[in-house]
Order: C-alpha cells, then sequence, then structure tokens
C-alpha cells in the first residue's frame, strides 16, 4: 500500500500518450511564436498592472526593482528545470506530470491539486483587477456600471472624482484632500459581474480551440507590449527631464525597517519579492501546453526561457520607472500605473494604460485557464479525477467540460472573494510547484541519466537545489495565515485523492501487487 503511493509513471506511457494524434487527443497547432506570446500573454499581467504599486509602498519602497531581480532569480533556477521537463515529457499536465514520472503518485497528486491553487484562483485574482481597470475605463468615457455590481459582496464604495473607488482604498487620499468620506455617494458591493462576464467569454474561446485561442492572445500580447513599450518611453523621457525629482524619490532607497518583518528594510524587499512574485506566474503555464505544440522538444524552452527573460527585463524597467516618478507611498492604489503616467502631464497616457491593462489581464485570464483545464485533463486521463475532466470535444479538439466547470467555479470565485486574499494564495501555491519541479529534474537526472534531452538544465545539482531553497525562502516569506490556507487547502485535496484518486488511478491497479 505504502509502495503504491509512490508508484511513478513510467516514462513509455508518458511518450505514447504525448504521440497520440488521435480523435480524443489534443492538437498540435503552436509553435514557438505561438509559445513565447503565451508565456508573456500570462506574465505581463496583474503583477505589473496593480501588484507592483503595493508591494512598493507597503513593502520594499524604491528598492521593489531589487524585488524583482529577487524573484526574476528564482524564476530562472525554476524556468531552467521546466524547460528540460518540457523537452523529455512533452505532455500537457505540466508540474503534475514531471511529478508523477520521477517523485510517485501522491506527490503528483499534491501537486496537482496545488496548481488548482495557482491557475484557477490566479485567473480569478486577474479577473478582479481586470474587472478594476475596466470600470475605470467605462468612467473616464463617462460610461457608469451600477456600483453594486462591480465588486465583491459587502465591500463599501464611494464615488469620487468620477469614479466608484473601493473606500479602504482611497481613504488616505480623501483624508490628504481634507474630504469628508461620508458626505460622498455610498454604494456596498453584491457581486462582482464584470468580472464573472469576463471569465465567461475567454472559457467559450478556449471551447473554441487552441489555434484561436492563441491567435486571439498573440494579438493582445502586441498590444500590451507596445503599452508597456510607450509607458517606458513616456516615464523615461519624464525621468530624464526631471533627475532631481526622481533622486528625491528614490531617496532613501531602501527605506528603514519599522521594527516589524517585511515593513520595509532588507526583510521588507525579501517581502515585496515574495508578493510580486505573482508577477512572474505565467511562464510555468506554457509547459501546460506542450502537448499542442508542434515541435515541444526545440520550442518549449524557447517559450519558457524567452518569455520569461523578456518579461523581466520590462518588469525591472517599469518598477524603477513607477518608484521615480511617485513617491512610492502615493502607489497603493488599483492602477499605479495609471497614476504614474498622469504625473507626467500626457492626458492620453492614462486611457492609454489603462486599456492595455484591460487588454493584458485579458490575455493572464486566458493562459491561466488554458493551464488548469490541462492539468485535469492529464489527471483525468490518469484516473485520478472522473473521466468527464478528460473528455475533449470532437470538433474543437479541447478539453471542453474542464474548461467550462473550472470556467464557472473561478467565475464564481473572482465575483465572491477579495483580490488581496487571492493573490497570496497563488503565490505559495506556484512556489510549492516549483520546489517539485527542480527536486524531480534533480531526481531524474540521478535515476535516468541516460535519457535523451533535447534541453538540458546546466550545473545540476546547483540550479535544481538554488531553484528549491530560493522558493522555499521566499514562501517563508509570506505570512503565517497563508501558510494554513495551504494546508487546509492541501488537506481537502488529500480527503478527496484518498476517496476517489487513490481507487480509480491506473498506474496503481497496473502495479504488481
Amino acid at each position: 500500500m505504502g509502495n503504491q503511493l509512490f508508484a511513478t509513471k513510467p516514462l513509455n506511457r508518458i511518450m505514447a500518450e504525448a504521440e497520440d494524434v488521435g480523435e480524443a487527443s489534443l492538437r498540435r497547432a503552436l509553435g514557438p511564436i505561438n509559445l513565447v506570446t503565451l508565456g508573456i500573454g500570462a506574465i505581463i499581467g496583474a503583477g505589473i498592472f496593480v501588484l507592483t504599486g503595493h508591494a512598493a509602498a507597503q513593502s520594499a519602497g524604491p528598492a521593489i526593482v531589487v524585488s524583482f531581480v529577487l524573484s526574476g532569480i528564482i524564476c530562472a533556477f525554476a524556468g531552467l528545470c521546466y524547460a528540460e521537463f518540457a523537452s523529455l515529457i512533452p505532455i500537457a499536465g505540466s508540474a503534475y506530470t514531471y511529478g508523477y514520472a520521477t517523485l510517485g503518485e501522491i506527490f503528483a497528486w499534491i501537486i496537482g491539486w496545488d496548481l488548482i491553487l495557482e491557475y484557477a484562483f490566479g485567473a480569478a485574482t486577474v479577473a478582479s483587477g481586470w474587472s478594476g481597470y475596466f470600470v475605470s475605463l467605462l468612467d473616464d468615457l463617462g460610461l457608469h456600471i451600477n456600483p453594486k455590481w462591480i465588486t465583491t459582496p459587502g465591500t463599501q464604495m464611494v464615488f469620487y472624482k468620477g469614479h466608484w473607488s473601493e473606500l479602504d482604498a482611497v481613504q488616505q487620499t480623501l483624508s490628504a484632500a481634507g474630504v469628508n468620506a461620508a458626505a460622498l455617494p455610498h454604494a456596498v458591493g453584491a457581486f462582482n459581474l464584470v468580472a464573472f462576464l469576463a471569465i465567461a467569454v475567454v472559457t467559450f474561446i478556449l471551447i473554441v480551440g487552441i489555434q484561436e485561442s492563441a491567435n486571439f492572445n498573440s494579438a493582445i500580447v502586441i498590444v500590451k507590449v507596445a503599452i508597456v513599450g510607450i509607458f517606458i518611453a513616456i516615464a523615461g523621457a519624464f525621468v530624464l527631464h526631471h533627475p532631481s525629482l526622481a533622486a528625491s524619490n528614490w531617496t532613501p532607497f531602501i527605506p528603514a525597517n519599522t521594527g516589524k518583518f517585511g515593513d520595509f528594510g532588507l526583510s521588507g524587499v525579501a517581502r515585496g519579492a515574495a508578493v510580486i512574485f505573482f508577477a512572474y506566474i505565467g511562464f510555468d503555464a506554457v509547459s501546460t501546453a506542450a502537448q499542442e505544440a508542434k515541435n515541444p522538444q526545440k520550442d518549449m524552452p524557447i517559450g519558457i526561457i524567452g518569455s520569461l527573460v523578456i518579461c523581466t527585463v520590462l518588469y525591472i524597467l517599469v518598477s524603477g520607472l513607477l518608484t521615480a516618478m511617485v513617491p512610492y507611498r502615493d502607489l497603493n492604489v488599483s492602477a499605479p500605473v495609471a497614476v504614474a503616467i498622469d504625473a507626467t502631464g500626457v492626458r492620453w497616457g492614462s486611457l492609454l494604460v489603462k486599456a492595455g491593462a484591460v487588454a493584458g489581464l485579458g490575455s493572464v485570464m486566458l493562459v491561466m485557464l488554458l493551464g488548469q483545464s490541462r492539468v485535469f485533463y492529464s489527471m483525468s486521463r490518469d484516473g485520478l479525477l472522473p473521466k468527464w475532466a478528460g473528455a475533449i470535444h470532437s470538433r474543437f479538439r479541447t478539453p471542453w467540460i474542464s474548461s467550462i466547470v473550472v470556467g464557472v467555479c473561478v467565475a464564481i470565485f473572482a465575483s465572491f472573494i477579495p483580490i488581496g486574499d487571492l493573490a497570496v494564495l497563488v503565490n505559495i501555491g506556484t512556489l510549492l510547484a516549483f520546489v517539485i519541479v527542480c527536486a524531480g529534474v534533480w531526481i531524474l537526472r540521478w535515476k535516468r541519466p541516460e535519457l535523451p534531452r533535447p534541453f538540458k538544465t546546466p550545473l545540476v545539482p546547483l540550479v535544481p537545489i538554488l531553484g528549491i531553497l530560493t522558493s522555499l525562502a521566499a514562501m517563508l516569506s509570506l505570512p503565517a495565515k497563508t501558510w494554513w490556507r495551504l494546508f487546509i487547502w492541501l488537506a481537502i485535496g488529500l480527503v478527496v485523492y484518498a476517496f476517489y484518486g487513490r481507487t480509480h488511478s491506473k498506474v496503481r491497479n497496473s502495479a504488481p501487487r
């Protein structure tokens, strides 16, 4: 019984599944450009448009630039390990499949269940952020949606300067302006209908087909990278013409610690790295599309590492310019990039940035939901989840039932759960996935050194060990309540495994007893 918990899925069986091209399989339609834009589509989103300002204002100050570098280093170690696995095992399922091949079924279940935190809750987090930018953009155009339907239940809203805003988010601004919040029009959120409908539209696109989804994503990526580039150009010119302002805003570069871990100082830089780590989530989602890549052995590493490098450079530039243009304490708002570009006096800039955020966050939702449905597909094929989760549409060749189920659940999460509670859950789930993937590469190099590896992680075991240690360090810097939520989530998953997955597992049932 105990040995069966650690039964591994034979690599020859995995490779046979990867080579299946029948009607019940996924369609191979993605090239290297699709895969790079898939990664960029997932990475550039809520992190750069929303969380950067929160992390700078609450944890790291101008040193948020260093936080991005630290997070990028953690992701580089993990990304190299993902690239080796994705070229060696070109099948849907990402870290779940890699864990099954190296560490055993119980670890595969844990990581598969954990990936729900990353992709499903990640998509819900992004949908919540997308809703905020979309509503703000409509407000700028003079179109106002009933505030009851733009935020989660019980959220206090006030109407100030032409926008419905969360009271908690603008309280400090109102106090500084001498405005009595009680005198402003009030409303209470009932259901975030905007986020719900956004997830519904993205789910429909995913069901229609992977090529259509990838083309839609590529078009959005071009738009949002162009807008990020425009922001960098406008902000860079502003900083060059106001060097004294930038110097003032960057002093001190690392604000003194307040006496509490994570509140500025070096521990604040570490906390900032863990918080804005959400900004990097997405490059690993490229690996979930391995079974839909035309030439996965060659193109998967390009997609994973290429998207990670491009986004790291953009993040460092944007975070540095943000804190140079605006005092870091003023960035604790839902649209920090828009606040920064407003400071330049370029009036059309705010509209452009918000439009870019709407487009950008839309592509993140698409890639997150794609990743989640592909993990369900892989787990169903192994018998750990019911057959419906792996059902392929005869015409569209996509896992349509799991896409619908995931879409409905994510839409409900986004409509009822505040964005802050969602984001930290996603971070710890992703970091745990990184730990298992890095460990898997190390173990497989030791157990099966003869396997042909189209892409090889350099400096093994040093890179996997550094990936494990840095990911664990980032996890330890997260609040204790996040750990408790992770443990509760994993406990629920183990109950599901004990009553369903354990008895239906194809690997366990085919193993000699």
